[in-house]
């Protein structure tokens, strides 16, 4: 008789008891019990048997299991050494899996996909990520401009909100401009606490991240874009002008409101309200007037 899937109650219990696991909190560890929920991640992922898969913080197997079954080879890296043998054993009836330990903020995902997926294969970024390193494991993967299709991802519900904001609203900010330079986002499921061991302080969300082959917006220089959006969100209640004051000290208030003027953006309204065009449109109109070096 087949063992159940990893993702139940009663089987996560009996491999936690095996090896005799202790969760650390440090490395925000909570496994999946709810194998429905994996498959919902997996069919909003389009994984099928021709892709290959990245996950990240594959715990004890939950994840990577029913990815092993619907794709055609999963890469899974695991920070925490002492969950390797136990992924050895809970995988052990999938060949088409590589279980790599190391930081996944340390490692060339670049040369694991090259070594691992041919160049005619989708891949995709699937994972339960730690919350408490959430942000910066998204901007790495996205910035090194990965040749991956697509990344879905369950995370804090208040940081899926933000990555899919829409102008306007309290979740929009300078993240939500960061992901969606990149990608399309979309909040695809909400999922409970009690869908985990243990239950996480808060609500989790699946987000999906579509990549864009291109930028939806044109600018002269990406680093300034970024800093520009930044500098808008960094008082919320602040109007542009008054961020823009204390990003760009070499100008004066009255340059500033020139330079919005003439891009026809009013200089009293706040960061929350623009679009990334209008963001564009700022952060080039300043790179224009400024003095070259």
């Amino acid at each position: 008789m087949p063992k159940p899937f990893i993702a139940t109650p009663v089987r996560t219990k009996e491999i936690l008891k095996k090896y005799n696991f202790s969760f650390k909190k440090s490395l925000g560890q909570n496994f999946l019990i709810d194998t429905n929920i994996l498959r919902t991640i997996i069919e909003q992922a389009g994984i099928d048997q021709d892709s290959g898969v990245i996950e990240i913080g594959p715990g004890i197997g939950s994840l990577t299991e029913q990815l092993a079954i619907h794709a055609n080879h999963v890469i899974a890296y695991e920070i925490d050494q002492r969950l390797v043998p136990i992924l050895q054993d809970t995988l052990q009836a999938y060949d088409n899996k590589t279980i790599i330990h190391d930081d996944i903020l340390k490692a060339d995902v670049g040369d694991a996909i090259s070594a691992h997926f041919s160049e005619s294969q989708s891949i995709h970024i699937v994972a339960n990520l730690p919350y408490y390193i959430t942000t910066p494991i998204l901007m790495k993967l996205l910035q090194d401009r990965l040749p991956i299709d697509r990344l879905t991802v369950m995370l804090q519900k208040e940081v899926a909100d933000r990555m899919a904001a829409r102008p306007n609203s309290k979740s929009y900010g300078s993240l939500s401009i960061a992901v969606q330079y990149y990608t399309e986002a979309e909040v695809v499921m909400n999922v409970p606490r009690q869908a985990f061991i243990p239950p996480p302080n808060v609500t989790s969300s699946v987000l999906k991240l579509t990549m864009r082959k291109h930028p939806p917006v044109s600018v002269n220089d990406e680093e300034q874009f970024f800093s520009v959006v930044r500098a808008c969100f960094v008082h919320r209640r602040k109007t542009l002008v008054n961020n823009l004051s204390n990003y760009d000290k070499e100008k004066s208030k009255q340059e500033l409101i020139a330079i919005l003027d003439r891009i026809e953006i009013s200089p009293n309204r706040r960061g929350e309200s623009l679009s990334m065009e209008e963001f564009a449109r700022l952060a080039n109109a300043l790179s224009d007037s400024s003095p070259q070096t």
